[in-house]
């Protein structure tokens, strides 16, 4: 398309950029008003501040019309949102955006990498597949009211650990133990840096760590007044590890009381078939399905013996 440029997006531009997300999922979604979208919950702006340099934006004769957003974490890479104003739509902006992010993926070294997308809509998968990924587990995103829950024990907030450094560094070791490479600090940090939410962290015997979670709550997060959004967790892998799992979900439910949420919201790769079963356990229903697209059909960390939340979307 002639006057089409891909490029950084810019802070100022992130109101518009933010405008085009909502309208464009809502207009996919057959929303009656789809600037409604997400409601008083933000992606645009809280990632856009967990990286500027992987933020990218498609200007055509000088008007924003698209965005796509490139995370990693450690050896795991992912993007999303990649939103394009409805008006353009089978245009080439969101192939243009794509051949833009493979090259950050390329320079990141990231040995998994993937996305989130609808699996009922032919033309994303299609998409998706030209750049070499292909469909794998359906990824229901799952909610549930958070209640009484007395029997949540042994957890801190990383804020309130006398040394989060070294609980950081733990967190990292864990998740290494799930994948090589995969760590998460990223998230942990933005969410203490933006005031999105904290870090559920579950100790085990000698205070060893035995999972965690990052949780953001409340408007201008990716959750969203009233919500708790458990935006990526694991739990230790091993022996037990489901109930290192059970003991996560606990601690997540009393972080959102604790924050005057009313539900917790969590995603979850059906691969990891113990950590969906132990969310549908613990009374989790999905709100809405998507399903996970692999570079090279690459399973990386979803498989039965990994006990994480996470959510690509």
């Amino acid at each position: 398309m002639n006057g089409l440029n891909v490029r950084a997006l810019q802070e100022a531009e992130l109101g518009e950029a933010d405008r085009i997300m909502r309208l464009a999922f809502g207009t996919f979604l057959g929303l009656p008003d789809p600037t409604a979208f997400m409601g008083d919950a933000d992606y645009v702006r809280s990632r856009f501040a967990a990286d500027p340099t992987a933020a990218l934006a498609a200007e055509l004769d000088g008007r924003l019309v698209g965005t796509n957003f490139v995370t990693r974490w450690g050896s795991v890479g992912f993007f999303g949102p990649l939103t394009v104003l409805p008006e353009l739509w089978d245009r080439g902006v969101a192939r243009r955006l794509l051949d833009a992010t493979m090259p950050i993926l390329d320079e990141w070294g990231v040995t998994h990498r993937g996305l989130f997308t609808f699996p009922q809509s032919t033309k994303h998968v299609s998409l998706y597949q030209r750049y070499g990924f292909l469909p794998r587990f359906l990824t229901p995103v799952m909610a549930k009211p958070a209640g009484p829950n007395p029997g949540a024990t042994g957890w801190t907030p990383l804020s309130e650990m006398t040394d989060p450094e070294v609980a950081l560094a733990a967190c990292s070791e864990l998740t290494g133990q799930v994948y090589p490479g995969f760590e998460v600090e990223r998230e942990i940090r933005a969410a203490e840096r933006q005031k999105l939410g904290d870090t559920v962290v579950v100790h085990g015997l000698a205070g060893a760590l035995d999972a965690f979670a990052v949780c953001q709550s409340g408007p201008g997060t990716e959750a969203g007044s009233g919500v708790c959004f458990v935006k990526v967790g694991a739990a230790r892998p091993g022996p037990d590890a489901g109930e290192r799992f059970r003991r996560l979900l606990e601690a997540c439910e009393a972080f959102a009381l604790g924050r005057g949420a009313s539900v917790v919201v969590a995603g979850v790769n059906t691969a990891r078939r113990g950590a969906y079963r132990a969310l549908l356990d613990r009374g989790f229903r999905a709100e809405m399905i998507g399903v996970a697209m692999h570079n090279a059909d690459d399973e990386g960390y979803h498989h039965p013996d990994a006990w994480v939340i996470d959510d690509w979307r």
